[in-house]
């Protein structure tokens, strides 16, 4: 009996949450180690099957770096990456659009519909989705000297969203998972951090949520003393600050400012999310606590 109580508290606790997310739409960028623990998988698929059936409607922009890097060493190319970015040439395209437009891609999807979705694949380049332009990072060269620009060949940003697909997907009842392949105004197909398209399609779409999943607790504090501590809440400024001084580094740094893009753009609260635990997207959505940092608007 007191098990039974147990779980219908747990319903109760989740009805408010049901209530306020019905009919919103919520960005999910899946990634990191619960696209590789097969128990992982199995409890993503089922709480973005179970959102839909209460009425919300998820988005999911899947990454896949692992498994593009794994591929790449096997054809004897080895990966690069400058502030988080990997570094992309033709070749390393071809990989990259095989990899995640070929093989993770239909993963997702299989795995959805398997639980009882209606998961639809999609690139960047379907319908023109997710329009891009080319990416230069800025190095600086010092006080008297202009920053050096590196080129990190095919990789790219969002210029512009075709929030049109998504919204006839979403009304029909579809799940969009969508691989980060943007394809640029000369036709060819652009390399796109996922955390960076997960923000850019919140903000378009004006989302209720963004959840990234990733491999760590949250955005963590490092003290004096050298240990870590997660940061429960963050705001704009906060975020900026994070940026801007180098604390956030390496995949920290696109998933800030991806939640940055998002909130800026009206979307109500992003969230880094610790995807290693089992059903991460239904604690951080339904549940008083919640996990991992949320970013709120200033």
């Amino acid at each position: 009996m007191g098990q039974d109580v147990s779980k219908a508290t747990i319903l109760v606790e989740a009805l408010p949450y049901i209530q306020r997310f019905s009919g919103k739409t919520v960005v999910i960028k899946y990634g990191g180690h619960a696209m590789v623990d097969e128990s992982l998988k199995n409890s993503f698929a089922q709480d973005i099957v179970l959102m839909k059936y209460v009425g919300i409607h998820p988005v999911i922009v899947h990454g896949g770096g692992p498994q593009i890097s794994r591929t790449m060493e096997r054809m004897g190319i080895h990966p690069t990456f400058v502030e988080g970015q990997r570094v992309t040439d033709s070749e390393t395209m071809n990989v990259v659009e095989m990899v995640l437009v070929g093989t993770v891609n239909k993963e997702i999807v299989g795995l959805v519909n398997r639980h009882g979705g209606r998961a639809v694949g999609l690139s960047g380049r379907d319908g023109d989705l997710i329009q891009a332009e080319q990416m230069k990072i800025y190095k600086y060269a010092g006080d008297e000297r202009p920053p050096e620009i590196i080129d990190i060949g095919r990789v790219g940003r969002v210029g512009r969203v075709n929030s049109p697909v998504l919204r006839a997907l979403e009304s029909a009842g579809f799940v969009p998972v969508i691989a980060p392949v943007g394809v640029g105004p000369d036709g060819m197909a652009y390399n796109i951090n996922a955390d960076l398209v997960a923000g850019a399609i919140a903000a378009e779409i004006k989302a209720e949520r963004l959840i990234l999943l990733t491999d760590v607790p949250g955005v963590m504090r490092t003290g004096d003393d050298g240990t870590s501590e997660l940061i429960p809440s963050m705001d704009v400024a906060a975020v900026r600050r994070a940026i801007e001084d180098g604390t956030a580094r390496g995949g920290m740094l696109p998933k800030l400012k991806a939640c940055l893009k998002a909130v800026e753009g009206g979307v109500s609260k992003a969230h880094v999310v610790d995807g290693r635990r089992a059903h991460a997207i239904l604690l951080e959505l339904f549940t008083d606590a919640g996990v991992g940092t949320e970013i709120v608007g200033e």
